[in-house]
């Protein structure tokens, strides 16, 4: 059973759980879980466990969360997923940790990642059938939470790595709008992309924990925001989904207008195809340099899918790099005139259901251009396929409205969950 990060803190405001039963429930689940689906690099509950004791208050009181081995904690390894990296020992937290530790939440360990956040698998599985990828980069943090094993954790987004292994993983993520959170202190793949992203059972706790670190009024259970105005995106690449992905987010359209919503079909210009052609150039270019220590020192035993990625980054020249700027440039400001008959937009979060075996993550095609444009991105849980797996919808919306895109994928949440 995953864990309610609003759930936890009723049942701790009405007196029916201590912080250490918590913890209680932290360790029952690590205890069953951790030997197979492999969530972390690095654990400290005994260590959590104290420090939760301690009463630290703050908007958690004292609830534990992870943090992805790419983002920097001062009391844990950092490794970056890389055996380049290992035994690194920051001196600082990032910022981000900084913030929820202030808030109250004690960090309880440091969740798996794929090489330097690429391609590369980690050993982490899916919690929902251990032959099956729990996604990536992001791989540790969405299959602890649905796992049970935390209530949130954070990870980060450069093409697909949060709102991907969340939707294989059947939690709810957000990728929140461009440098919404900071990213001083996290393992740069690409500047103009990284994003740090964050994983809870449900889409009201990832409003919930945004709020609390950000002091921002983006919480979405404290009022009624009505039924959404949703444009269905199918984008140039939906036939490209599967079958039962397809079938599912159909489906889904057809009750959420039925409970009220007004759905439209949007059809993107020709601009934003382009600008997911785009991201590629920008991400392979930026990590040939943000890398370039380590292709430089260690090319040798970097993991094969990385070194191609970089050998393109290093061949791009900086006219390619520049017109892909101007083209994802053009497409930002062209995205916001999608938005004047609906509040949001809705898309696969993957094309299919976690794929079988452990070589590869899946593809970030429905994720990389919302990357590129840098929106607000939400995971909706709670759609299935014909063999009981995960699937995942997307909620879009314009810069800066990362309100509106968790009100809507609330909203859908609780469609969803009514049947």
């Amino acid at each position: 059973m995953m864990l309610s990060v609003l759930g936890l803190l009723r049942d701790l405001d009405s007196d029916r759980l201590s912080i250490q039963g918590v913890y209680d429930r932290v360790e029952e689940a690590l205890h069953r879980r951790e030997g197979t689906v492999r969530a972390f690099a690095h654990l400290d509950l005994d260590g959590a466990r104290r420090r939760a004791a301690e009463h630290p208050g703050g908007a958690f009181h004292g609830l534990p969360f992870a943090v992805k081995d790419i983002i920097d904690t001062a009391d844990m390894p950092t490794e970056y997923g890389s055996p380049i990296w290992a035994g690194w020992q920051p001196r600082a937290d990032a910022p981000v940790v900084t913030l929820t530790r202030r808030a109250g939440g004690i960090v309880v360990g440091k969740t798996r990642t794929t090489e330097l956040a690429h391609l590369h698998p980690t050993v982490t599985t899916n919690p929902h059938d251990s032959s099956r990828t729990p996604g990536g980069s992001s791989s540790g943090s969405a299959a602890a939470v649905a796992a049970g094993m935390v209530p949130f954790a954070f990870g980060t987004q450069t093409a697909g790595s949060t709102i991907r292994p969340a939707a294989f993983c059947g939690v709810a993520a957000l990728k929140p709008s461009y440098r919404l959170l900071p990213t001083v202190g996290v393992k740069t793949f690409s500047w103009h992309l990284d994003t740090i992203g964050l994983f809870a059972p449900h889409v009201a706790d990832c409003a919930f924990v945004l709020a609390a670190i950000t002091g921002r009024e983006v919480r979405v259970d404290t009022k009624n925001f009505g039924a959404p105005r949703i444009g269905f995106a199918r984008t140039h690449r939906w036939e490209e989904a599967s079958a039962d992905t397809r079938s599912a987010l159909e489906s889904l359209a057809r009750r959420a207008t039925a409970r009220g919503a007004m759905v439209i079909d949007v059809s993107l210009p020709s601009l934003f195809a382009e600008a997911a052609d785009a991201h590629r150039i920008i991400n392979d270019f930026e990590g040939a340099e943000s890398l370039a220590w380590e292709y430089d020192t260690h090319g040798a035993s970097l993991a094969p899918e990385l070194r191609k990625a970089l050998d393109h980054g290093r061949h791009l020249s900086t006219t390619a790099y520049d017109a892909a700027r101007s083209t994802a440039h053009a497409a930002r400001r062209k995205f916001a005139d999608l938005f004047q008959d609906v509040d949001v937009l809705m898309t696969p979060s993957a094309p299919g259901a976690a794929p079988e075996g452990l070589g590869a993550t899946g593809n970030p095609k429905f994720n990389a251009l919302w990357t590129l444009l840098g929106v607000p991105a939400v995971n909706v849980p709670g759609l299935r396929d014909g063999a009981g797996m995960p699937l995942g919808v997307q909620i879009v919306a314009p810069f800066g409205k990362d309100r509106t895109a968790l009100a809507a994928a609330d909203w859908l949440e609780r469609t969803i969950d009514r049947g």
